[in-house]
């Protein structure tokens, strides 16, 4: 991913995409994807040193604004120990509570009224956010899995197994050998993005690159794939903090 370096973005890492819906090159940077370069199919990718190296100085402009914005929506307290959890793909709201005890460990304690108690020594930060991102974890298998299996079953594309893992650049991605892995946080998504990010790598168990028969296949199982495609760009603004910080 990106180096933090606005010195030296020549030196900066990027990575490089081929979009079957690229006209011209373009140069994209985000705070999870880092730089960016999207070029179109049969470019050629020697010449992407020297562009980077000719925007070097808008790169580094737009590197340290996302830091500030960044910084300007800093964690507090609620954010990095939240009072609330909303799982927009399921939809559920929990509602959390800390109660401070003298043990050596967390214990955290679901309701059936969507209610998570948080007991032990709470004044330890990363171990309240441990075992929150352990309980989210548990929520995406009980409810992922088998939604990525009704999904595959919808649209005909099989697939091995599937996992969940707390990824931190990727929603989700397919190996060869057809196991999907999906991101926890796909749990902080609206619906319609999650069912996006099945369809998607349920093609890579056919095409494992992004030729355009892939993006042919994705269209054919979602006409309105480019939408979610967009909007996903644009999802992590959905993952809260504690969710992130490891």
């Amino acid at each position: 991913m990106v180096k933090r370096d606005h010195t030296a973005v020549s030196n900066a890492d990027y990575r490089v995409r081929v979009s079957q819906r690229a006209k011209h090159v373009s140069i994209r940077v985000s705070h999870r994807t880092g730089v960016e370069v999207v070029v179109p199919p049969g470019y050629d990718l020697n010449r992407v040193p020297t562009l980077v190296e000719k925007r070097q100085e808008w790169i580094a402009r737009t590197l340290h604004r996302l830091e500030q914005e960044r910084e300007a929506i800093a964690p507090n307290a609620s954010d990095l120990m939240p009072q609330q959890i909303e799982l927009r793909s399921l939809p559920e709201i929990w509602t959390v509570s800390y109660r401070s005890q003298n043990s050596s460990r967390l214990v955290l304690n679901p309701t059936v009224q969507h209610e998570l108690q948080v007991v032990g020594p709470t004044d330890n930060l990363a171990a309240c956010q441990g075992v929150l991102r352990k309980w989210l974890e548990h929520k995406a298998r009980y409810h992922l899995v088998p939604w990525l299996r009704q999904v595959s079953h919808e649209v005909d594309l099989p697939y091995q197994r599937a996992s969940i893992r707390h990824q931190k650049t990727r929603w989700a991605s397919c190996s060869s050998h057809q196991s999907i892995s999906l991101n926890a946080k796909l749990l902080f998504l609206p619906p319609a993005l999650v069912r996006y990010v099945f369809i998607h790598e349920l093609c890579h168990t056919i095409h494992m690159n992004h030729s355009h028969k892939f993006w042919s296949l994705v269209e054919e199982k979602d006409p309105e794939y480019q939408r979610w495609d967009d909007e996903l760009r644009k999802a992590w603004c959905y993952v809260p903090f504690w969710a992130e910080t490891k």
